[in-house]
């Protein structure tokens, strides 16, 4: 499997509904690194600290 975003063997796979997506380690890295800095990861962190006090 190839990577969606280029043309390099995929390390990663992910699959959903039956439709399945492959990164290479680069592009995983840098949607990991999105998702890091994304808002809505940062709603499920304080929903996490509300629900803990």
């Amino acid at each position: 499997m190839d990577c969606h975003y280029c043309d390099r063997e995929a390390a990663y796979a992910a699959g959903h509904d039956g439709v399945r997506v492959g990164l290479c380690e680069r592009h995983f890295r840098e949607r990991i690194e999105e998702l890091a800095e994304s808002e809505e990861l940062q709603a499920v962190r304080e929903r996490i600290d509300v629900d803990r006090t």
